[in-house]
């Protein structure tokens, strides 16, 4: 068996009681105190967690534009110097690469942000289709990340920074922020549905930077949080996760991540006949939430049934920490997929009733 790749912040883990697992080829914490403390921190308070393991690649070079107008659903040409856009990168059936934000720094230069899991697939992937003056290269290991998540995250870093916090807002981001001494790249985006930001920062500064955040936050109740609350927390929003939501089989149209896929624009990115068909005519399945009316938690994977007929599949399900309810989203074939449809999820052997709820499960008030 290969041996698990770590972090800079793994020999942090321990001092905060942190419980480790393999993830995708990675030693990263599940948890540190328990999954529903650490949700319910970030929903409340805010939590720090470690995200060191995503990729990063830099895209740069005269023809950086065009190249990724035609490797990127979202249209590119909507980004302005220090904005990061959601995008997607998909094949040629419409089936998708990966999910991913790419940040604009400077005209020719840009910086993508990657799925863990996919980094040798994705730098492959846009190694193999790169046109004109660009270079690709994976940067991932001058990297380290932290993602700093809740209602207080804002206030907590401005003690660590002179920069206008306030200034960066959602999907913006500054380069060269002296934060806590080191210097960092801060984006306001995160992967919980809370407001907060991702933090990139060179590997050997990491670990001070982690405790100088906890250290900053300690009065307000941050703690440090695992890949568990992660897990429950963009579930409840809505944000997808490879493997899961999206994969090669599932297009972004049928994951509702439509928003992202501008199939107006001019350039032909890889994928778009597919895409555009399925946005003009309707997906032949829909991505929705659904809701346990009998006892059972609906888990990835899992069939779901009307009557006798495999109508779809739980791509992600728990109990929900906020509901309190057993909820799940599910790929259905599009014709089951209005709210207040009742189905019946396959658990243990049975036939367990469930209906089709409006999503997200939680939404921030503003």
């Amino acid at each position: 068996m290969a041996e698990l790749k770590r972090t800079p912040l793994y020999p942090v883990y321990e001092t905060y009681g942190a419980k480790t697992v393999d993830f995708g080829g990675w030693e990263l914490p599940v948890q540190f105190s328990s999954i529903k403390e650490e949700h319910h921190a970030v929903r409340t308070t805010a939590g720090l967690f470690d995200v060191s393991h995503m990729g990063e690649v830099a895209v740069k070079g005269p023809d950086a534009f065009s190249y990724l107008q035609k490797m990127l659903t979202n249209d590119v040409s909507k980004l302005v110097d220090g904005k990061a856009q959601y995008t997607i990168m998909c094949y040629p059936d419409g089936g998708t690469v990966d999910d991913l934000i790419l940040y604009k720094k400077a005209d020719h230069d840009y910086l993508i942000v990657i799925n863990a899991a996919n980094i040798d697939k994705d730098v492959e992937w846009l190694q193999k289709h790169v046109e004109g003056d660009v270079e690709v290269e994976d940067v991932s290991h001058q990297y380290a990340q932290v993602a700093m998540q809740g209602p207080v995250a804002v206030d907590v870093l401005q003690q660590l920074t002179d920069e206008d916090l306030s200034a960066i807002t959602f999907f913006k981001f500054k380069d060269h922020v002296q934060l806590a001494d080191v210097n960092v790249l801060m984006s306001r985006t995160g992967y919980t549905g809370e407001d907060g930001f991702e933090i990139y920062v060179a590997p050997e500064d990491a670990p001070h930077l982690w405790e100088e955040i906890l250290k900053a936050g300690e009065d307000k109740g941050v703690i440090p949080c695992g890949l568990g609350a992660r897990d429950t927390l963009r579930f409840e929003a809505k944000l997808p996760l490879y493997g899961q939501e999206i994969t090669a089989d599932i297009s972004p149209i049928e994951a509702g991540l439509g928003f992202a896929v501008k199939t107006n624009k001019s350039e032909d990115f890889i994928g778009k006949d597919v895409l555009k068909e399925q946005k003009t005519n309707g997906a032949p399945r829909k991505l929705v939430g659904i809701e346990m009316i009998e006892r059972g938690i609906p888990r990835h994977g899992y069939p779901v049934y009307v009557e006798d007929n495999q109508i779809g599949t739980v791509t992600s399900g728990t109990q929900s920490p906020t509901l309190k309810k057993n909820v799940g989203h599910a790929l259905l074939d599009q014709a089951y997929t209005e709210i207040g449809q009742e189905v019946s999820v396959h658990i243990r052997n049975k036939q367990v009733k469930a209906q089709v709820v409006q999503t997200p499960f939680y939404k921030r008030q503003k």
